[in-house]
């Protein structure tokens, strides 16, 4: 392919980390694992004050710390091995950066602030947003592909490779089979060496165990059932905050159309079970979706431990269904999607 029809991206020779969007999920959790437990742990201890009666050392502080931590990894190594520890070392940042975006807000520095944890869950479901534009409207192309094989092995001739990440790195290379310079980069990763080494890490780890977790649940007849039951939970416990929590107006209605909406497209996904069990599975997802996207955003307004709680929620439901997606992708059942 002439290199100057290619996406001008690839042209400024950008090309796209295959793992990326795995990354950015990586960066998002862990920045709402920090909030919640950096909230948590202040209102059990009563919000304590580092530095005396003179100094506010802030937590905002620590997190610029650890975002400039991130920083600094990504722009000292070379290879794909530093962005994962780079990603939870920036969420945590992240994290504790933005769970003090009240105190910027307002002219009192209220820390309080109510709107402030729906503040935090838009600005996240937008990053999300702009990180699927970037990385799920458009395939990778092959010469992404092999940009990443040779990552890969860019990275093994300082150190070596370990097999999971030369496996890792064949499986790139034979996903960019006929791009230009794929003899080059086959030929490269066959004169790294085997090094048994490897850095740990702990998104991968977590996200194995996770994988792992889902695949058992999917395994059985009853997964629409499953799926299901984590949808009406976190729609109906969303409804129940919506009733018992007063103000604003706008938020209540906002957790109630959604749900309602959530509620319709789940139903309508439900009776394609039958037909088509592949669509009717994408159907549930956008149910979900709807929850996490709108319907959150309202509760999180409300009350924001438990909207928390529905985020979790409604988080295994989406697990499941994908996890269901992608088994019934391997079994050639979505192939014809």
């Amino acid at each position: 392919m002439d290199v100057s029809r290619r996406h001008v991206l690839l042209r400024w020779g950008l090309p796209r980390d295959p793992r990326a969007s795995e990354h950015v999920l990586g960066f998002v959790l862990t920045t709402v694992a920090t909030i919640v437990v950096t909230r948590g742990y202040l209102q059990l201890t009563g919000f304590p004050q580092i530095g005396g009666e003179t100094l506010h050392v802030a937590h905002v502080l620590w997190g610029g710390l650890f975002m400039a931590v991130a920083m600094v990894l990504l722009l000292s190594f070379a290879g794909p091995v530093v962005r994962p520890p780079a990603a939870f070392v920036g969420g945590i940042g992240f994290g504790l950066f933005i769970d003090e975006v009240g105190k910027f807000l307002t002219n009192d520095n209220d820390y309080f602030f109510q709107p402030a944890p729906m503040i935090m869950y838009v600005t996240l479901v937008v990053l999300m947003i702009a990180a699927d534009a970037l990385h799920g409207r458009r395939p990778p192309h092959p010469s992404e592909r092999l940009a990443a094989a040779a990552d890969h092995a860019v990275a093994g001739l300082a150190g070596g490779l370990s097999p999971h990440r030369r496996e890792v790195a064949l499986d790139l290379l034979r996903q960019g089979r006929g791009g230009r310079g794929e003899a080059e980069v086959e030929a490269l990763l066959a004169v790294v060496p085997e090094d048994h080494s490897e850095l740990p890490d702990p998104l991968e780890l977590a996200t194995r165990k996770i994988r792992a977790l889902l695949g058992r649940l999917v395994r059985g007849s009853w997964t629409p059932a499953v799926a299901g039951g984590l949808l009406v939970l976190a729609v109906g416990g969303a409804l129940m905050v919506a009733l018992l929590e007063g103000e604003p107006s706008w938020a209540r209605w906002l957790v109630a159309g959604s749900s309602a909406a959530a509620v319709g497209v789940g139903g309508w996904g439900f009776r394609m079970m039958g037909r088509d069990r592949y669509q009717a599975f994408q159907v549930l997802r956008r149910a979900l979706l709807l929850v996490l996207l709108v319907t959150l955003v309202g509760l999180y307004r409300l009350a924001p431990w438990e909207a928390t709680a529905v985020m979790a929620v409604a988080l295994l439901g989406l697990g499941v269904v994908v996890a269901e997606k992608v088994r019934l992708e391997q079994a050639g059942e979505g192939a014809a999607h």
